[in-house]
């Protein structure tokens, strides 16, 4: 019986799924076969006539006992019915595009969207003859407007990558929802900790559970999040394409969301403190950290986030991006690296020339791991006396 509803998030993370105990054990075996056998032709008979994602299993490829844990997992989390694990966040919007864009349809995408989301909505699925709108996306009217008759799906990421612009999702999904129109919402900034879009109308949720889902800069996945519906379809994609995650990543992965809620509150302290501090010091122009008072849309997070997490960028006093990279080079704690989420704080050069800009800034994005966070202001300190 699925209990989750009346439970809380840690009561989830660490119990749901994992009611049959195999021989005691409190950590839930890697099963990591490549098949699963029967014990006569009927019983493998009536088995293929199932979707292979639960028991009775037949392939590994199709569903596997480990994986349908952590799947479980971020379901109830996420407060969806079902959810796919697949090779990575890339995939996971992949897969949604795939079952939403056809030749002839359109699509509506955040131009602050993870830059792979931009790139296969532009390039791969424009190349099958699907149209691609991108917007600034702050202003929901904007989305609105960008709507066409025949628009099929809508990419929303808030806070989006790097430069953390909100979208007022109620506002966009009030209208999407009345046309049919099928909106997909990366969450991996906030986790299902700090937001629920399921709730604000959004009809399928993905994560890249590489960031905070897994924690420790050690598994590459993604999810989809959403109705059974859905996720039938979406899993007869990813079986017949070749992206379902193996078990084991799938098990790092349960392991990782043990600790999620104790490692984001950390990273939240850490990188808020920093952030604060940074807004003081006469080299940075901005803060894009959407939890600040002074954040341009503080009013849209606090109606629609319960908090943030470690990641945040500046903008510098500066238009020399060579004194950038320069900073980045002098930092000794801070490791110049792409992604997030990790245990490990994390630095890297930014140039933004985008809508809302008029000329083009210069930046530094930082991840703020679980270091001592004195340790990691005062590498931040060294490195600005080195560049600046």
């Amino acid at each position: 019986m699925d209990s989750s509803k009346s439970q809380g998030f840690s009561t989830i993370i660490q119990h749901l799924g994992e009611d049959e105990k195999y021989f005691g054990s409190v950590v839930p075996p890697i099963v990591h076969n490549s098949l699963f056998t029967f014990e006569d032709a009927d019983t493998w008979e009536a088995a293929m006539g199932t979707t292979g994602k639960e028991p009775p299993f037949v392939y590994s490829r199709n569903g596997n006992p480990t994986v349908e844990i952590a799947e479980k997992k971020i379901a109830a989390l996420e407060g969806s019915e079902d959810a796919k694990l697949v090779q990575g966040g890339a995939a996971a919007l992949s897969v949604v595009m795939m079952d939403a864009l056809q030749r002839g349809s359109h699509a509506v995408v955040v131009e602050t969207a993870y830059g792979t989301s931009r790139w296969v909505a532009q390039n791969l699925f424009a190349q099958f003859g699907a149209e691609v709108t991108i917007v600034d996306g702050r202003d929901p009217q904007e989305v609105i407007d960008a709507l066409r008759p025949n628009t099929s799906l809508v990419v929303l990421e808030s806070p989006s990558s790097c430069i953390f612009y909100l979208q007022d999702i109620e506002a966009i999904t009030s209208v999407t929802r009345e046309r049919g129109i099928t909106t997909v919402f990366d969450n991996t900034f906030s986790t299902p900790l700090y937001q629920s879009p399921l709730k604000m109308g959004i009809d399928v949720v993905v994560h890249s559970c590489s960031k905070y889902l897994g924690g420790h800069s050690d598994v590459i996945a993604g999810v989809i999040c959403t109705d059974s519906i859905r996720i039938r379809r979406y899993h007869d994609i990813v079986s017949n394409i070749g992206s379902v995650l193996s078990p084991f990543p799938a098990w790092l992965l349960i392991r990782g969301m043990r600790t999620i809620e104790v490692r984001l509150k950390r990273h939240e302290q850490t990188a808020l403190g920093i952030a604060k501090w940074l807004e003081t010091l006469p080299m940075v122009e901005e803060v894009r950290h959407p939890a600040l008072p002074s954040f341009d849309q503080h009013a849209l997070f606090k109606k629609q986030m319960r908090g943030t997490g470690g990641l945040f960028t500046f903008i510098a006093a500066t238009k020399d991006y060579e004194q950038i990279k320069k900073f980045i080079s002098a930092l000794q704690i801070y490791q110049r690296g792409v992604s997030w989420g990790g245990f490990e704080s994390l630095a890297l050069p930014m140039r933004f020339n985008l809508m809302g800009y008029k000329e083009e800034r210069m930046g530094v994005r930082l991840f703020c791991g679980l270091e001592d966070p004195e340790d990691l202001k005062g590498d931040i300190e060294q490195a600005m006396r080195a560049a600046f």
